[in-house]
């Protein structure tokens, strides 16, 4: 996958496992490169073991999620972007719809998915280190030690985390050549020697199953929801459609295409891990790492699975190194408008908010711990995933709604793009939409089958707390913010329903096409400012 993180003052995109890439001039960005730029942000290596013990059945899985959720996502994004083009991203559009509640809401949400998430980042590269050292005898030992993958997960990020209070310049360039090194190259390599393995008639693990899944049973079918996590990302990469000459045509096709790509290198990965290890012995951490090592072991190259498992943790160090910091950007560039006590606003010397970075590393040590409760490192990675892919979604479905909300209520805003259909188009994207993602949602409360996660009471126990607690948490910040919150230097751009003087809710009276001038901004911005002194939204 993977997450992204956005800085919402100035639409700045930051991809963990890649470059940076700013949005430029209207109409540089051409179909291929927008294609290009979806498919190097959600493509990915590390959750291929998950899917992998479905066998292939991973494709239709995989297919699945694309059409039931990248596709309707995407839409509503894209045309959400293109609306409310000023800064804000996500915030903006909620916000817009439900007012700034509901707009902080799932901005924290966001910023939590990626906290959450941070620990399956850490411990996949605790078993990538594990697995530079020889034999592998050892490297799986070691993996699956549960005091190892704490102490060095714990190495990773607060190591990160002190080298980014020095600033971000060398983090940034550490993820950009970790993107290639650690995910690209790698990404190439493992499909190439799986074709080659699987032509030359070598021994093929991969169970005889049918393509379409045993629905009777959820249980069996849970993994295959963190595939919608995989996908994630794309509220942040839309951005990039208000830079494309003509996204009424060419989004659609990019999109398309993207899908294609993404869904065949996914394919062809999990694949590949497939082919070279029996279904029972798939492990979700080391899975990636044996494969490697079995690949060229079975062209007389041993030594280089070791040189892969450096390559990965190169990646991971990159991720870790972008993440560390990248998350509470748009959360604080938000929270200045009066969202958080203004002693985590504060920044270094260097612009880093070091308050809040240990605020980050406190939550993300304290779920590492999860470690510690299941019974083992995997059951606890896959915990971490399932929690982010719950709070990810529900941030998901409230972006649905606001984009229900906005055709409504600003019926005649102008559109850079729309979900192509009309009225039929527009509730035939969203019913899917919703479908998909409430369904991933519900399953993902689940333990899964295919991996010991010890007292199934614990485990669902664990996710509904932490989902209540991560959901509630913004709701309560907010009910609890206070005028003195404010930064008086902060300027974000009024609401469009604060310019006009109306609720949310109520439904704009503003002619079509019409944009309010430089006066009308001021003037919503400063009556913004009073009603927060109020306490009013």
């Amino acid at each position: 996958m993977e997450i992204e993180s956005t800085n919402a003052s100035s639409g700045e995109n930051t991809h963990p496992e890649r470059a940076k890439i700013k949005s430029t001039a209207k109409g540089t960005i051409t179909m291929w490169a927008m294609a290009i730029l979806i498919i190097t942000s959600i493509l990915s290596l590390r959750g291929l073991p998950s899917e992998a013990k479905f066998g292939v059945q991973s494709i239709f899985y995989y297919i699945f999620a694309a059409v039931v959720f990248l596709l309707p996502f995407s839409l509503v994004c894209a045309e959400l972007a293109s609306t409310y083009t000023k800064s804000g991203g996500l915030y903006r559009w909620v916000s817009e719809a439900f007012g700034p509640r509901w707009g902080w809401t799932a901005m924290f949400l966001e910023w939590m998915t990626i906290i959450i998430w941070f620990p399956t980042v850490l411990m996949f590269g605790a078993a990538s280190l594990a697995y530079i050292f020889w034999p592998e005898s050892f490297d799986q030992q070691l993996a699956s030690n549960k005091i190892y993958t704490l102490v060095i997960a714990f190495i990773l990020y607060w190591g990160a985390t002190f080298n980014t209070f020095r600033g971000t310049r060398s983090a940034n360039r550490l993820s950009t050549y970790g993107g290639l090194f650690g995910t690209i190259i790698p990404t190439v390599i493992l499909i190439v020697l799986g074709i080659v393995y699987f032509a030359s008639g070598k021994t093929i693990e991969l169970s005889d199953e049918s393509f379409f899944p045993d629905f009777g049973n959820l249980s069996t079918i849970v993994l295959a929801a963190s595939i919608f996590l995989f996908y994630g990302g794309m509220e942040i990469q839309a951005v990039h459609i208000n830079d494309m000459k003509n996204p009424a045509r060419d989004f659609p096709k990019a999109i398309f295409l993207a899908i294609a790509v993404i869904v065949i290198g996914y394919a062809l990965g999990t694949l590949v891990i497939g082919i070279v290890i029996p279904t029972e012995n798939i492990d979700l951490l080391q899975a990636l790492l044996v494969a490697y090592n079995k690949l060229w072991d079975s062209f007389g190259l041993s030594w280089l699975g070791n040189i892969m498992a450096a390559f990965i943790m190169f990646g991971v160090l990159g991720q870790v190194s972008a993440l560390v910091n990248g998350p509470s950007v748009g959360v604080m560039a938000v929270a200045q408008s009066g969202y958080l006590p203004r002693s985590l606003q504060s920044v270094n010397k260097n612009g880093l908010n070091q308050n809040i970075l240990y605020i980050s590393g406190a939550v993300v040590s304290l779920l590492s711990l999860v470690i510690i409760v299941l019974p083992t490192v995997e059951s606890a990675y896959q915990i971490m995933s399932q929690l982010a892919t719950i709070i990810y979604l529900v941030m998901v479905l409230i972006i649905y709604g606001a984009f229900i909300r906005l055709r409504r209520t600003e019926p005649y805003k102008k559109r850079g793009f729309r979900v192509p259909g009309g009225k039929v188009g527009e509730w035939t994207v969203c019913s899917i939409g919703i479908f998909g993602a409430l369904a991933a949602l519900l399953l993902s409360f689940l333990p899964p089958s295919q991996i010991s996660t010890g007292n199934p009471i614990v485990y669902v126990g664990i996710l509904l707390v932490g989902s209540a607690i991560f959901i509630g948490l913004p709701l309560i910040v907010y009910a609890c913010r206070k005028p003195s919150w404010r930064n008086p230097n902060a300027h974000f751009d009024p609401f469009d329903w604060q310019i006009e003087g109306r609720e949310p809710s109520q439904v704009s009276k503003w002619a079509s096409g019409y944009e309010p001038d430089e006066d009308e901004s001021e003037k919503g911005q400063a009556k913004a400012i009073a009603n927060h002194a109020k306490g009013k939204h």
